[in-house]
């Protein structure tokens, strides 16, 4: 069985800036986001940890940390996490479901210009996120902010696009029916794609599979999360939602379909 993949508007490595206002890109869909995006699989973690070296006394800076999925991650393992993030309805959201814990400090802030003190943090993670930014000015203001052997993480659930018809079905009804899909796709990440960003030889990748199991409100909720989905009352919307009730019908098994990931991670230091 063979697979493709999409990031699932999360892996364009050349950002789309001249098309979408990145920034304020999932504004309203912030409630979707945080209820149906994956999270990430207990062995990407732990691979962060026994093998990365993250700990409980690590410092961390999560880069356009969202509504703060991956922070949460890092928050459980006892880790400091100091999470940038543009949007206000997202670092809003990310407040919220961390639930006041004192080791998640929310920033507003941007990867060029995070507002952090100059060697602070032992690492950097950049999950769903490091494809948005400007690649030179992030390089030089994360060299800034890094501790003498600080080490970049970026980190990506790629989604499948081939291998089984529902995966298959549900590619082309992006291409058929999304607002700006095409512009938001991606060629697959790949270690040589990032080697310029990390400090030469240094660049490791790891992979590990991730899945979501959808009824037909999640796999729905799921779609409405993707800013490439039309919004009520525009023309695609309709049909879309129809279609995607087809998809489902046909693909089902006992009521689910099942969502497939590759979790990526990229690590070195600058």
């Amino acid at each position: 069985m063979s697979f493709k993949f999409n990031g699932d508007d999360h892996i364009q490595l050349a950002a789309p800036r001249d098309c979408v206002n990145s920034t304020e890109r999932f504004s309203d869909r912030v409630d979707t986001y945080v209820k149906y995006r994956p999270s990430y699989p207990d062995a990407a973690i732990n691979y962060l940890y026994n093998t990365i070296g993250l700990n409980a006394t690590s410092s961390i800076a999560d880069i356009g940390a969202g509504t703060g999925i991956f922070s949460r991650l890092l928050l459980a393992r006892g880790s400091k996490v100091l999470a940038v993030e543009p949007n206000q309805a997202m670092r809003d959201a990310a407040g919220k479901e961390s639930g006041g814990n004192p080791h998640h400090q929310i920033i507003s802030g941007t990867a060029e210009a995070t507002g952090l003190p100059d060697e602070s943090v032992d690492y950097i993670v950049c999950a769903q996120s490091f494809h948005w930014f400007d690649r030179s000015a992030t390089q030089s203001e994360f060299r800034r902010i890094l501790k003498p052997g600080g080490k970049v993480i970026l980190i990506w659930n790629t989604r499948l696009t081939s291998g089984t018809p529902f995966l298959e079905e549900y590619e082309r009804m992006l291409h058929d029916y999304g607002t700006d899909y095409t512009i938001v796709n991606h060629t697959n990440i790949t270690k040589e794609s990032l080697l310029s960003f990390f400090r030469e030889g240094g660049l490791i990748e790891e992979r590990f599979p991730n899945r979501q199991v959808f009824d037909f409100a999640g796999l729905r909720g799921r779609l409405l999360s993707s800013s490439y989905c039309p919004n009520i009352g525009q023309p695609n919307y309709e049909p879309m939602i129809i279609e995607l009730q087809h998809i489902f019908e046909r693909n089902n098994q006992e009521g689910t379909v099942l969502f497939d990931y590759e979790t990526q991670i990229f690590w070195g230091e600058l």
